[in-house]
């Protein structure tokens, strides 16, 4: 989710037969909110979260290969998990959030 000026871009959303993959949400003050579903990803969304879960240390390490895919370690030595583009590490990213905010839940 992405808090944005309200823009010609984020009208066009809100009117009938916007983008498929996102949807805007007009708030009071001419802010607006975009939801961006994770087909819609860019690389630039999946670097962005790739760093923050690293430096948190919810990942060791997440390295995109020329072919778009993610190599994605959880702990060193850990096996490495291929993930197919930037809309699977937004999932992977959502993931881990609903695992930390569930009480109790911490496995990946």
């Amino acid at each position: 989710m992405r808090l944005t000026p309200q823009s010609s871009r984020s009208q066009a959303l809100l009117q009938p037969g916007g983008s498929a993959s996102s949807r805007a949400t007009a708030l009071p003050g001419g802010i607006t909110i975009t939801h961006r579903t994770p087909a819609s990803a860019t690389t630039e969304e999946a670097e962005a979260w790739a760093d923050v879960l690293v430096r948190h240390g919810l990942l060791h390490s997440a390295v995109l290969v020329p072919t778009g895919q993610w190599l994605v370690q959880y702990e060193p030595g850990s096996p490495v998990r291929v993930l197919d583009g930037a809309s699977a590490v937004l999932e992977l990213a959502a993931s881990i959030q609903q695992q930390l905010r569930t009480p109790g839940s911490r496995s990946r």
